[in-house]
């Protein structure tokens, strides 16, 4: 399963409507818990901010695979899961 977003929302200047914090890990937990761990709501505000249509994912899993940050430095995330347990409910889901 992947996690995409439509082109037509990364270009639009898109504010989420609400906000809740996630109970379980998934998949979608684990890419929001990397986009927020690089300054980021989710794949919507990188795309906006970073202007670019696609984010580098892991083919096998699916995980995201490097962000660029704000100021420029990059991160690398690992194939497998990076949020821990204690992490999931620190997770920010948005809802657009």
């Amino acid at each position: 399963k992947k996690f995409e977003v439509s082109g037509v929302m990364a270009k639009a200047d898109i504010k989420p409507k609400s906000v809740h914090h996630a109970k379980e890990w998934s998949d979608v937990v684990e890419n929001l818990y990397r986009f927020q761990q690089a300054g980021y709501r989710d794949e919507v505000e990188y795309k906006q901010v970073k202007q670019v249509d696609t984010v580098e994912c892991w083919p096998e899993t699916g995980f995201v695979k490097k962000l660029q940050r704000r100021d420029n430095t990059f991160y690398y995330y690992n194939k497998q899961r990076e949020c821990e347990e204690k992490e999931v409910h620190k997770v920010k889901i948005y809802v657009y």
